[in-house]
């Protein structure tokens, strides 16, 4: 049970920045609310205001170590450098390495990075390799006539993507460079956008340089940055040499600074000793009622607080929320397979048919044992032989994926990845289907977790399915909080877990 951890991390990956170490792990919970106590006025910043151009760029690289919820994870290396034979252009490379237990297991994350960019930092190409738990997703692309075109290849599957540049991309490596390039004037804002290979999407990146101040956590004075991309908000500190700092994201959950070569990998053996459960205990949402046999679950009234206004969970017929004294009230029922209809019309429905790459359900291996699995037979049968298959010959255990395929020729995932491999194999089978995101009810937690499961329209209704739990009709645990499978589809995911508070009013057992 666990959604959208290379989103999580990816807070650090795109960011590439820096962390002082010890002296911050007593202050990551206070660091939120009290941020007033460490940051200080440094007075009238230099004049004029600093601005580097990348042939006289101060540094050539700098090293980063990350705290996640209070304990050491990793570090990541930025390097900037003249490309050769290619005069005006430069090479960005960047690498990051975390390791982090979730579930009792340890976990190891890699990203390298390289973008050629030219002197203003705009993306002229790029290529970026991915590794999480032994599964591995390498994206390449280029700006060629106006658009950004892009390829994905995972386990020998590859999509393509093309997205129309109106003026200039830049990658989201150069975030903490592009102010420095361009001028650390108090005041200024930078809007300018940007490929981010986490999401595989473009968006527009926001920057304002707000302050100059001094700190106990880092060393000289720094101009303070606040800066928001895909909806998510980050504060770095930048010195006049254009080094990042120090910097907080995830409402200070997540925190990084400078540090030295030595220090980072030391940071990173560190990281590999420690045995506490970072993830789970971050995203865990704890309650004080405990529901038993939680799989049995009939009906489920809850209360939960942290969500956005006009963030309210989505209504259906197993699902209806509504606000209520500041929170969000859910009554949630457990849905049965439909009585026996004909098969509905793809009409309006063709987006959950569709090949991805995290579903890619055109793809010889996932097609020849859809077929194997179910042939022919009605969707009603197809999605209980197909969950009983997974039952059968995928491992659930933490380890995180790419794609369907990733799970097909590994036999183990996480639910993520088995809410992939079904979406695939269903929608091999002409059966429409979409991956949705929430909360369960971890009886072993004593509380929810996030946790990603599917919905197929058999007999004209959306049914839940959860492969991970052999669910065809899922319990009413199951709080749909989004629906979608693409790291874009998740984004809003990220900004609530470590927010959401819970509280069970009732709940029936069948």
């Amino acid at each position: 049970m666990r959604a959208g951890l290379r989103l999580v991390l990816g807070h650090f990956v795109r960011r590439s920045k820096a962390t002082i170490f010890i002296i911050l792990l007593p202050l990551t919970a206070a660091l939120p609310g009290c941020a007033g106590l460490y940051f200080h006025d440094a007075g009238a910043p230099p004049a004029p205001p600093p601005q580097y151009r990348l042939a006289d760029w101060p540094y050539k690289e700098y090293w980063t170590g990350f705290v996640f919820n209070g304990a050491k994870i990793g570090f990541s290396r930025l390097r900037i450098a003249p490309a050769e034979h290619q005069a005006g252009r430069y090479q960005i490379r960047s690498e990051a390495t975390f390791t982090l237990r979730f579930l009792g297991v340890e976990k190891k994350i890699q990203v390298r990075s390289l973008d050629l960019v030219r002197e203003d930092l705009a993306l002229v190409e790029f290529a970026h390799d991915y590794s999480i738990d032994g599964n591995e997703l390498k994206l390449t692309g280029a700006v060629e006539g106006g658009v950004l075109r892009v390829a994905a290849d995972t386990r020998g599957n590859r999509t393509k993507q093309e997205f129309p540049v109106m003026d200039k991309v830049y990658p989201t490596s150069v975030i903490a460079l592009y102010p420095v390039r361009h001028g650390l004037e108090i005041g200024r804002r930078y809007v300018y956008e940007v490929y981010d290979g986490q999401s595989q999407t473009l968006a527009p990146a926001e920057q304002e340089i707000q302050a100059y101040e001094r700190s106990e956590l880092f060393e000289g004075n720094a101009y303070r940055i606040r800066t928001r991309l895909l909806g998510h908000g980050v504060t770095t500190w930048i010195n006049d040499r254009g080094i990042p700092l120090f910097e907080l994201a995830l409402n200070g959950a997540m925190i990084s600074a400078h540090e030295s070569e030595a220090e980072a990998k030391r940071y990173l053996t560190q990281a590999s000793l420690n045995k506490q459960d970072v993830l789970l205990d971050f995203s865990l949402v704890r309650v004080d009622t405990p529901i038993p046999e939680p799989r049995r679950t009939a009906r489920l009234r809850i209360a939960l607080e942290g969500l956005d206004a006009g963030s309210l969970p989505p209504n259906d017929p197993g699902q209806q929320c509504r606000g209520e004294n500041n929170a969000v009230l859910c009554e949630i029922r457990a849905l049965a397979p439909a009585a026996n209809r004909a098969r509905p019309p793809r009409d309006g429905y063709e987006k959950y048919l569709r090949p991805t790459l995290t579903a890619p359900s055109v793809d010889p291996r996932i097609r020849a044992r859809a077929r194997a699995i179910a042939g022919d037979e009605a969707p009603s049968a197809a999605v209980a032989l197909l969950v009983d298959w997974m039952q059968k010959n995928i491992e659930r255990v933490p380890v995180d994926v790419f794609s369907a395929i990733d799970v097909l020729e590994g036999k183990k995932a996480e639910c993520q990845g088995h809410a992939y491999l079904y979406t695939a194999l269903a929608r091999a089978l002409g059966i429409p289907t979409r991956v949705v995101n929430g909360l369960v009810y971890a009886e072993e937690h004593r509380g929810f977790l996030y946790h990603s499961w599917n919905e197929s329209l058999v007999n004209g209704e959306w049914l839940p399915v959860d492969p991970t739990f052999g669910q065809v009709g899922a319990d009413a645990t199951h709080i749909k909080l989004i629906e979608g499978e693409s790291p874009a589809d998740l984004l809003p995911l990220v900004e609530l877990v470590g927010r959401i508070k819970a509280r069970v009013v009732s709940f029936e057992t069948r």
